[in-house]
């Protein structure tokens, strides 16, 4: 069993003797004093989207083309040049059901611009509750006053405690991680739960989706394992009650044991729990951290045998060797996937830089205390910033471009400060929770230039060109006038066309043709079994083939 605070309780094996006490969670309910008396509804944009919506003429190349070109734009944030962050409290809720108050344990903002100010909340309880953080609140009401005003609805997700939350297809689904060893995907507009995740043998205690693909996934267990998800591979063989039952594609046990834990005995311990995983942007790779030590590990999802290479803190002697020992709490990501965050048990929060890996961590941050592993860190969209929870009562934030100043310390809590998270559309606005059984919401009070902007608002995506395309504008650059720069620049950022890229059309005997006439591509095309025999297979495909992703910097480091 986990070692955690006095005021939280352990969830591994409830088995069938639990009695939930609400038998009757929906708001719907006007017996219910917790809940509003008129059903609230969600705004229109939490349905699913429609396959029209998602398929509009000519808008997927466009954005296609935008990306690559202008790399991953974020919402400008402030960016605080020269003066501390500064934070006011705007609202402050109870996690109570029915009078009951119950510590939170994970809390996460809706990822739309539309919805960005609903603020789910799961809790000990398995109680999954929203609400709505642009609500004024009354400092003179009560804080179940304030609770019921501000809770847009809430139900048990799960008959025990619900570890990460994380939105979906356009927040319209959520899915939640919980002790029971499951995973649930819910249906937020009507409550309903309409898939169930099934493989683990011990609590989920991590979740993250695909960046770009909603339907793919990655968990991190307390059994040690950590486990791929499609939500599109039903099982039909499988069903409890009418909820359809999803097995994951894949799954590696025992992914952070050290060599001298793998020569022993294998005996099932706290210390191969898989704390925190990552989907990481390159849409390839994933990170993943545990409490055994504070190595990251980092994987490639098309093999998944062993890990592409993995970071730890590197101790400045041999007194400090013992460091790596301490576990990691959480892992967070920017919106472009350049930086990562590891909170470590050594009560620092290591930045690492995930193209410079070999360098180890390029700053690391003090000031919290980290004391279980329910203490989480989150980096802002913009990577301008660093929110930590904190044993100590208080929340932390630092600004990565200055971490030479103090963290700007946020207190109100009355208890360990746990999860934390950033609005990704209102600029300034965290939400952050604690064993005092409440959350606040809070909002960054110092001005800032309206044309200032952090020098991380903007990122390239690293492209590498088919070895075609390339030659081809090296011959043209040697015909053009690059006099003016912004247009030399211009030409040797043009995106490859589809008719580059996309394989001849025609019949066996055109093809055969213009093969030999066309030597260059000849060389290129090659059968699916050849290239699986040739050095450049599926983990090693050729520059010509595939655009660079991380591993490719791993290796050559």
């Amino acid at each position: 069993m986990e070692t955690v605070s006095s005021n939280k309780t352990h969830f591994e094996s409830r088995g069938s003797s639990i009695k939930l006490q609400k038998t009757s969670t929906s708001f719907l309910s006007p017996s219910s004093s917790s809940f509003p008396q008129s059903p609230p509804s969600f705004p229109p944009l939490m349905e699913a989207p429609s396959s029209s919506s998602r398929c509009r003429s000519g808008s997927f190349f466009q954005d296609i083309r935008s990306r690559e070109l202008n790399g991953f734009r974020v919402r400008k944030r402030p960016y605080y040049e020269d003066s501390q962050l500064q934070f006011a409290e705007i609202g402050e809720v109870a996690v109570e059901h029915s009078g009951d108050e119950t510590p939170p344990l994970a809390i996460s903002f809706c990822k739309t611009a539309k919805n960005a100010h609903i603020l789910a909340v799961s809790d000990e309880e398995g109680y999954l509750s929203l609400f709505d953080s642009r609500r004024k609140l009354s400092s003179a009401a009560t804080r179940r006053e304030n609770t019921g005003k501000a809770r847009i609805t809430e139900w048990v997700a799960h008959q025990n405690a619900i570890f990460d939350i994380r939105w979906i297809k356009d927040d319209a689904r959520i899915l939640t991680a919980s002790g029971d060893q499951t995973i649930q995907l819910w249906d937020v507009q009507g409550k309903k739960c309409i898939g169930v995740l099934l493989g683990h043998t011990g609590s989920v205690k991590s979740l993250c989706s695909h960046p770009t693909n909603s339907d793919l996934l990655v968990s991190g267990s307390r059994d040690g394992s950590f486990a791929l998800w499609d939500l599109r591979c039903q099982n039909t063989s499988t069903r409890r009650s009418t909820e359809t039952c999803i097995s994951s594609t894949a799954m590696v046990k025992r992914a952070h044991l050290s060599a001298q834990a793998k020569r022993v005995r294998r005996t099932k311990t706290a210390s191969t729990s898989i704390t925190s995983v990552l989907y990481l942007k390159d849409e390839v790779s994933i990170a993943t951290a545990g409490a055994v030590d504070s190595i990251v590990k980092f994987w490639d999802t098309r093999n998944l045998k062993s890990q592409v290479t993995q970071v730890s803190p590197q101790p400045k002697s041999s007194t400090e060797k013992v460091n790596i020992m301490h576990g990691i709490s959480s892992l967070s990501q920017d919106s472009n996937g350049m930086f990562l965050t590891a909170s470590c048990m050594d009560n620092r929060i290591y930045l690492y830089n995930v193209l410079q890996l070999q360098k180890g961590p390029v700053q690391s941050f003090t000031g919290c205390q980290i004391e279980s592993f329910f203490v989480k860190s989150v980096i802002s969209p913009d990577a301008s910033s660093i929110l930590s929870g904190s044993s100590d009562g208080n929340a932390y934030v630092w600004q990565v471009e200055r971490p030479q100043m103090d963290p700007t310390v946020l207190k109100g809590h009355d208890g360990e400060v746990t999860a934390v998270d950033w609005c990704p559309s209102e600029e300034g606005k965290i939400a952050t929770c604690a064993d005092d059984f409440t959350v606040r919401v809070w909002n960054a009070e110092t001005n800032y230039s309206s044309s200032s902007r952090s020098p991380t608002s903007i990122r390239r995506r690293i492209m590498n060109l088919p070895s075609r395309e390339q030659r081809q504008l090296n011959l043209g650059s040697k015909e053009k006038d690059s006099s003016d720069p912004e247009e030399a620049m211009n030409h040797h950022i043009t995106l490859p066309t589809s008719e580059s890229i996309m394989p001849p059309m025609g019949t066996p005997e055109a093809q055969k043709k213009r093969l030999h006439h066309d030597p260059i591509e000849s060389v290129e095309t090659t059968t699916p079994e050849s290239a699986m025999k040739s050095p450049s297979s599926v983990l090693n495909p050729p520059s010509s083939l595939k655009r660079k992703t991380i591993r490719d910097y791993f290796l050559t480091a």
